[in-house]
């Protein structure tokens, strides 16, 4: 048998093999995009520029010089008016992080303003930077706001961007659409070139003892692919765009089973902060010893080999599974 190829096309750019880091607080340091690349990692996403973020970092050193005047007006304040972090630190980390790179960096963007998203997506092609992920975190926070106009404004943004930059440009979106098959579809229409499935929301818990509001850092489990795994099935050769799958990736047989639904790449990220950023290699070693028992040379061998479109059973991923629950419980209950 031939040497096995890991190699695949992502955004029309070809990745050494499907693995991907996700965007995380790792990527700010210089030695870990390092070690990232060493351990095997095709191409890496770059934390996101959070506009709301910047703003919140403003207005927070705003109130601070403020009281410092107000406590010391005699004085004439030292400090300059200047934005805290901001875009330009941002773009200087990001050029910075390129630099050192021989592998694809993506950016991660998300802004508040439909002139931001433009503007920021210009400043990140202008610095060299391979692709630019927009980052749809955002969850409606009004009652009386329709989910139409919510999604009509997202598709605005995708379709400013595709035609403000010449860079590839993925969605990462989460799963909170009444028909996120339909919000895929129109943004495959207006031009993305992949979506990453699915968006993970930091979930608010409450502390009893201070009975305050607190906001863990919920990693992802080994098995929660399952619902990017669905659609990664549903998705197969219905778009255009590339499906990367997101979300529970821990090891090489996770990446089979979403490349054989459909997924052309995957992201991780959870795994790294649990067994450290050398399990990248573990992944690429298990999911290379699946493709050599199995007899795959590459990944298109057996890429969507189990999506909807090439199952017998057509209704594998559309069906609810409720029904199946219930029959296989009264099975188990009359085995009893």
């Amino acid at each position: 048998m031939s040497k096995i190829d890991l190699s695949v096309k992502y955004m029309g750019i070809t990745l050494k093999n499907p693995v991907i880091v996700g965007a995380n607080n790792m990527v700010g340091n210089i030695e870990s995009l390092k070690q990232m690349e060493e351990a095997g990692a095709s191409a890496i996403v770059y934390k996101s520029l959070f506009e709301e973020q910047l703003h919140m970092e403003n207005l927070e050193y705003s109130n601070f010089i403020d009281e410092y005047v107000a406590q010391n007006s005699d004085e004439t304040s030292p400090y300059p008016d200047l934005d805290v972090s901001g875009p330009k630190e941002y773009l200087f980390k990001l050029k910075k992080a390129k630099e050192v790179l021989n592998i694809p960096l993506f950016a991660s963007l998300n802004a508040v303003y439909d002139v931001s998203w433009v503007d920021y997506a210009k400043q990140i092609e202008a610095i060299g930077i391979d692709g630019i992920e927009l980052n749809f975190y955002t969850l409606p926070k009004e009652m009386e706001s329709a989910e139409v106009d919510f999604v009509n404004w997202q598709f605005d943004i995708v379709e400013k961007i595709k035609a403000a930059v010449n860079i590839p440009v993925a969605v990462k979106l989460s799963s909170f659409y009444n028909n996120p098959l339909a919000v895929i579809k129109r943004m495959d229409n207006l031009g993305a070139d992949a979506f990453v499935l699915f968006n993970r929301f930091f979930q608010p818990d409450i502390d009893l003892e201070k009975e305050e509001m607190i906001f863990p850092y919920n990693l992802s489990s080994k098995g929660d692919y399952g619902l990017a795994l669905r659609f990664a099935g549903l998705l197969y050769n219905r778009i255009e765009a590339d499906v990367c799958s997101s979300t529970g990736v821990f090891n090489g047989e996770d990446v089979a089973k979403l490349i054989l639904a459909g997924a052309d790449t995957v992201q991780v990220v959870s795994v790294m902060y649990k067994d450290g950023i050398n399990k990248i290699t573990d992944i690429m070693n298990e999911l290379s010893e699946f493709m050599a028992k199995k007899g795959y040379e590459n990944l298109d061998d057996f890429r969507g080999k189990l999506s909807q479109l090439r199952i017998d059973d057509t209704f594998a991923y559309s069906r609810a599974q409720y029904l199946d629950f219930l029959v296989n419980s009264v099975y188990l209950n009359d085995r009893v």
